[in-house]
């Protein structure tokens, strides 16, 4: 790891989060069991900081929830001034300038908005509840494992808030825009088995088996020759945005490089 822009272990601490490096396989804990891994501007600042320094040689990126829930998003003390310390709590924010309030809720979002790098791939493993920020944190990663006990939630509008962490994009394209509407703005409870229906989830399985069957997903994920998995993500995360023709052209040439890397490896 960089140790100059990776937190250390006291930063962890403190963030609420612990790092297990295994190879090519770095897997990140939630580390807040005892209110659930609430989520804290300090977690998502070290979250970033763990972003924007993964290691070159990591192929996956697992996210994880000590204890029986994965997150139960926002740390309410967030609405009490001066509950968090050293953080402003949303009422000072929202007393901010313009501004200010849209800097700080953009570095926020850093902290969801790396798991989608080509670079790895990022799977979510989830049990319990996931709530608000906790659901967009599993909707950021590309891939997600969900235990038969889980339940989803976007909570925000009954807070008379949105949901601002990046999650209504992924969202959407995994479910679709009336049943998105439908789930955020009523905030009710997605299950597990509802998840694996509409595309929220890749998995479902026992909780019991939740442990085996991530490490079985993550050994098949860091199997594949690296460069073809980090250009396929690539491919596949801008189909969206393309034409077919374009996306056509996009397969020849990223196929064109591989092709032509293989051959050199070979000769």
């Amino acid at each position: 790891m960089t140790a100059d822009a990776m937190p250390d272990e006291g930063e962890l601490t403190a963030a609420g989060l612990r790092l297990d490096a295994d190879g090519s396989v770095l897997t990140i804990w939630l580390a807040r069991p005892g209110v659930r891994n609430a989520q804290t501007p300090a977690m998502w600042r070290a979250l970033a900081r763990i972003g924007a320094a993964v290691p070159p040689g990591v192929r996956v990126v697992v996210l994880r929830g000590e204890g029986a829930s994965f997150s139960a998003g926002l740390d309410r003390a967030m609405f009490e001034p001066g509950a968090i310390s050293g953080d402003p709590g949303l009422v000072s924010l929202a007393h901010g300038s313009d501004s200010e309030l849209d800097d700080a809720i953009a570095r926020y979002q850093e902290a969801f908005t790396w798991w989608r790098s080509p670079a790895f791939v990022s799977v979510a493993v989830v049990q319990g509840h996931a709530v608000g920020a906790g659901f967009q944190l599993a909707l950021a990663c590309d891939l997600r494992i969900l235990a038969d006990d889980a339940q989803l939630s976007m909570r925000e509008t009954a807070l008379g808030l949105v949901p601002d962490l990046g999650g209504t994009q992924p969202l959407v394209q995994a479910v679709g825009y009336g049943r998105a509407l439908e789930i955020c703005a009523t905030g009710r409870w997605v299950s597990a088995t509802e998840a694996a229906q509409v595309g929220l989830a890749n998995i479902v399985v026992p909780v019991a088996s939740l442990d085996a069957t991530a490490a079985d997903l993550v050994e098949a994920l860091a199997a594949p020759a690296h460069g073809a998995v980090t250009a396929l993500k690539g491919l596949l995360l801008a189909a969206g945005e393309r034409s077919y023709g374009d996306q056509l052209a996009a397969e020849r040439t990223t196929q064109a490089g591989l092709l032509r890397d293989l051959v050199r490896a070979l000769e």
